[in-house]
């Protein structure tokens, strides 16, 4: 019984760590979609550009526009992908592809 309670709060711990800030939770999410070399050496600014534009929508949504510096490229459409959307909820934050736009 202890063991397993250990291992439900370590889990938890990580995924609390993994969502914590914006930056955090887009790491994680650009890591799972397959692109680990990015996910950690790519530089992440906020876009101006899609929260200028977008900022009724994103704050309805609680969220901000990010992009990475060094994009990784999907092999299957050889495009970019730069622009992401952080929401968050309550504490924890996660993190969406938004598209090239």
């Amino acid at each position: 019984m202890k063991k397993k309670i250990i291992i439900i709060v370590s889990f938890l711990a990580v995924i609390i760590l993994l969502h914590s800030t914006p930056s955090m939770a887009l790491r994680t999410y650009v890591f799972f979609l397959g692109y680990p070399k990015a996910a950690i050496t790519s530089g992440i600014i906020e876009d101006k550009e899609h929260n200028e534009v977008d900022k009724d929508r994103f704050a309805e949504l609680n969220a901000k526009a990010y992009a990475l510096t060094n994009p990784p490229i999907e092999k299957a459409t050889q495009t970019e992908l730069r622009n992401y959307l952080v929401r968050k909820f309550g504490f924890l934050h996660f993190a969406e592809y938004l598209g090239n736009t």
